[in-house]
């Protein structure tokens, strides 16, 4: 993973973001932090990234 990240605006409906933030929520995660987990997971699982050790913090902890 690179350190570099980039700025991109996105256009989410209320609903999505609202199970989103839940979701993050329950993960100790902020919304960001969880949308690029959740994209991070899915370009794995097809193929699209290289599959390379995810780390999260929670609690200030890395995982």
């Amino acid at each position: 993973m690179s350190a570099d990240k980039k700025a991109y605006p996105l256009r989410i409906s209320a609903d999505v973001l609202d199970a989103v933030q839940r979701w993050a929520d329950d993960e100790l995660r902020s919304v960001n932090a969880q949308i690029e987990y959740v994209l991070r997971d899915a370009l794995r699982k097809v193929g699209r990234a290289k599959a390379t050790p995810v780390v999260a913090e929670k609690n200030g902890r890395k995982k």
